[in-house]
């Protein structure tokens, strides 16, 4: 049995974290995740400070990422990015504030190249632990009561390895958490997480949790996670994308109690449909489509025929040629 994770006022239990994930992590998917339950904390899709202010501006309205938020149950993180402090301050503000998160997460992880090069916002940041410790302390003092988090990797390189540095500036600055992903951004995710140098940031911790993220596949992964790793908490990223189940099973596992068995083929198409059904109420039947073909794609993989079925469905534009495919692959 572990402990429940503590993020200010916050007490996480069971300590897992479902992580943000851009294009994915939206209001159908956390509501499927919700319906297993395991997941102590749920997160949105990254939000970009920058876009939700110029959105608020000319629509008066939320940023799509932000759909669900205002009456989604609680506790509830939103990750934001940007590297301007006083555009963070204010949009974490606003979060806090007039939406009442749980959690306010900054990403400095991100490598992508559109956030981490072109905006020298996300990964970009890990070379400048001081720049990252001013805008955690804005983000604090705006957001208080409500805790500020967050998520790094282990360095820009492994030529550059400082997550300890910035992590200690993060936890200086007034940070309640720190994620760190066990790779740099240069591996984005090739190889494996490093999971020893996850660890090696404990012992330069005062009073902020430490939470870990990468390659978590099972719930023997998690555990073993747990007693291997100093980590006060885990995120569970792309493995959930495929299972979104596994949060159960995590907490199942982690109770020391039997482990679920994972939902049948005619469960899963039920949940498939369910999921795709909330998609297209939101989006409308063509956007909603092609927007589900990713995660049904996720949904197929591990199983006979997955290729097949991917090849199927990423060219599905309708409810129709949709249905159609998840009739051939996940019979009833």
């Amino acid at each position: 049995m572990v402990s429940p994770l503590k993020i200010g006022p916050l007490s996480i239990d069971p300590p897992v974290w479902q992580a943000p994930m851009a294009g994915f992590t939206n209001f159908a998917f956390r509501k499927i995740v919700r319906r297993f339950g395991g997941a102590g904390l749920l997160t949105t899709e990254m939000v970009s400070a920058r876009g939700m202010r110029q959105i608020e501006a000319r629509k008066g309205d939320l940023p799509e990422r932000l759909w669900g938020v205002e009456d989604e149950p609680r506790p509830l993180a939103v990750q934001i990015w940007d590297n301007d402090p006083g555009l963070l301050a204010a949009v974490g503000h606003r979060l806090a504030h007039q939406l009442h998160v749980s959690v306010v997460d900054l990403n400095f992880g991100c490598p992508v190249k559109a956030v981490s090069q072109s905006a020298q916002s996300g990964s970009y940041l890990l070379r400048y632990p001081d720049r990252i410790a001013e805008i955690v302390a804005r983000v604090v003092e705006a957001c208080a009561p409500v805790p500020v988090t967050a998520k790094i990797r282990l360095g820009g390189s492994r030529e550059s390895i400082n997550a300890i540095e910035v992590a200690g500036a993060i936890e200086a600055a007034g940070g309640a958490a720190v994620t760190v992903h066990g790779r740099t951004a240069a591996d984005r995710f090739r190889g494996s997480a490093d999971w020893d140098q996850i660890a090696r940031i404990k012992p330069h911790l005062k009073r902020m949790p430490l939470v870990g993220n990468g390659d978590l596949q099972t719930p023997e992964d998690v555990v073993e996670a747990f007693r291997r790793w100093s980590v006060d908490g885990v995120m569970i990223g792309r493995a959930a994308l495929t299972k979104p189940w596994l949060f159960r099973q995590i907490r199942c596992a982690l109770a020391s109690e039997p482990i679920p068995p994972e939902p049948t083929l005619v469960e899963q198409r039920e949940l498939l449909l369910d999921h795709y059904g909330m998609i297209v109420d939101r989006f409308g039947p063509t956007r909603g489509t092609i927007q589900m073909r990713r995660y049904a794609c996720h949904y197929a993989q591990g199983h006979h025929g997955c290729r097949a079925f991917r090849s199927q469905i990423a060219t599905a534009a309708t409810p129709q040629q949709f249905a159609e495919a998840v009739d051939r692959y996940f019979p009833t």
